[in-house]
Parts: C-alpha cells; sequence; structure tokens
C-alpha cells in the first residue's frame, strides 16, 4: 500500500487516464478525490467512485472548473477540511480544440490554455500552500507532497492543427521544471508523466477502426496502443517514495513514440 492513508486530488479524473490514475492510486490506500469539471460529468465521476469503492477504496467527488480560480480555491479549501490535508495533486484535467492554426479562434486558443496550463497553475499553486503549511509528515512521505503534471509528448514534438494543445503542453514542461526547482528545497517533488497514444474517448477518432488504429501503431516502436492503466501505474510509482529522488523529471509513457520512428530506414 504505497500511498496508504494519503489524500489524492485527480483533476479530470470522471474519465480516461484521470480515472486509470484515481483507481490505481486508491489501490495503494490514497483516498481519492475525483474531480469532475461540470454537472453533465458527475455521473460519470460517480461511476468512477463506485468503482474504487467497490474494490475496498475509499474517495469523493468533487465538482470544480480548473481555470476558474475561487472554484480551484473552493476545492482545496473544502478538501483539507473534510480530510486534513492534501498529499498529492495530479494535474490531469485537459481538453482540445482543435484547427487549423490560421482559422483559430481565440476563444479556442484561451478555453484550451485555461485548462489545460492555467489550471495546472492554480492547483499547483493551491497544493504547494498546504505542502508548505503541514511540511513533512514522515509516517505518510519523505517528502512534504507530491504534484504530478499531466503533459504529452507533444511537450517535444510539435502537432500541426493544434497550436493550442502542443503550446499548453509545452508550457507545463516549463512549469513543472521551475516549481521543482523552487520548491525541491521544501522537500516538494513535482514531476510530469508525458503520455503518448493512449486508448481513451479523447483520441477515439485515432483507434476505433483497424484502419485508423494501424496507420496510429507506425508512430509507435512499441507496436500497441497505450492503456489507461499504463499511466495510472507510473503515477502511483511518482507519487511514493519508490522515487524520492526523483524531481522535476518528464516520464515518457509512450510505447517509444518519442524516438521518431519515421527515422528506422534512414529517414
Amino acid at each position: 500500500m504505497k500511498l496508504q492513508n494519503q489524500i489524492a486530488i485527480i483533476t479530470g479524473a470522471s474519465s480516461g487516464i484521470g480515472k486509470a490514475v484515481a483507481k490505481s492510486m486508491a489501490s495503494e490506500g490514497a483516498t481519492v478525490v475525483i474531480n469532475y469539471p461540470f454537472e453533465n460529468s458527475k455521473a460519470d465521476a460517480q461511476a468512477v467512485l463506485d468503482e474504487v469503492l467497490q474494490a475496498g477504496g475509499k474517495g469523493i467527488i468533487f465538482q470544480c472548473d480548473v481555470s476558474a480560480e475561487a472554484d480551484v480555491q473552493n476545492m482545496f479549501a473544502s478538501v483539507i477540511q473534510q480530510f486534513g490535508t492534501v498529499d498529492i495533486l495530479v494535474n490531469n484535467a485537459g481538453i482540445q480544440s482543435d484547427s487549423p492554426f490560421e482559422e483559430m479562434t481565440l476563444n479556442k486558443w484561451n478555453a484550451v490554455i485555461g485548462v489545460n496550463l492555467t489550471g495546472q497553475f492554480l492547483c499547483a499553486r493551491e497544493a504547494i500552500k498546504e505542502f508548505l503549511r503541514r511540511g513533512v509528515d514522515e509516517s505518510k512521505s519523505l517528502s512534504a507532497g507530491k504534484i504530478i503534471c499531466m503533459s504529452s509528448v507533444h511537450q517535444i514534438i510539435p502537432w500541426a492543427g493544434h497550436a493550442n494543445y502542443a503550446s499548453s503542453k509545452g508550457g507545463i514542461n516549463m512549469l513543472m521544471q521551475t516549481l521543482a526547482q523552487e520548491f525541491s528545497p521544501k522537500k516538494i517533488r513535482v514531476n510530469s508523466i508525458c503520455p503518448g497514444a493512449i486508448q481513451t474517448p479523447i483520441n477515439k477518432s485515432a483507434w476505433s477502426t483497424p484502419k485508423a488504429l494501424n496507420s496510429l501503431l507506425e508512430l509507435i516502436p512499441y507496436k500497441r496502443i497505450g492503456q489507461p492503466e499504463d499511466i495510472g501505474k507510473a503515477a502511483v510509482w511518482l507519487a511514493s517514495d519508490n522515487s524520492d529522488y526523483v524531481c522535476g523529471t518528464s516520464l515518457f509513457v509512450d510505447g517509444g513514440m518519442t524516438l521518431y520512428p519515421g527515422f528506422t530506414e534512414n529517414g
């Protein structure tokens, strides 16, 4: 039980990668706060919580738009009031709103940057305030707190038609590294997970037909599409004391996508 008695907030946990992270952390003893953004995703969040409870885990659901400062502050205050503290933040919430660049509206740009990057800033700020207030509790962890930023292979791989998304992920990388540099002396560990192609609803068009899947697999040297559980296991490791000396690192969980397989035959 690597995360026994720890409180973990996982943003965007009503489906996909966030759901898998919540279930994986709960299975290792964490009490999970399953964040969902709007009322129309409450049923999905409750279904995740039901799975957690049926497996013997503990958790709650909490509605919060991570791009809204007041919502984020309220979520952290409520969780701290109910459980006493927060030990782990998984900054997972993210959206896509794709467009050719010359047709991209300011609304599309702001929506993606607001959730993907500003949302991570707002949640990380509240988490760090709590970590600094509490300090290290060695009965639970060697760290004062752990933040996992969910980034993407697209923090380093350009992605035509997705300028807002790729820019948000590049920003997450520098935010993560800067926070790690600033707060590692306070025993606060900040790292990123960079998924490649993971089989979730957000990218269903990329894997839902045999033709699409075969085309996708050409980009993956390991020749399988990733599963949400692959990310859940990585998140547990980064949140646990098993990774206590890991600070400011991007962990690519991508089946080798960042090896640029197009160059296997001399480019």
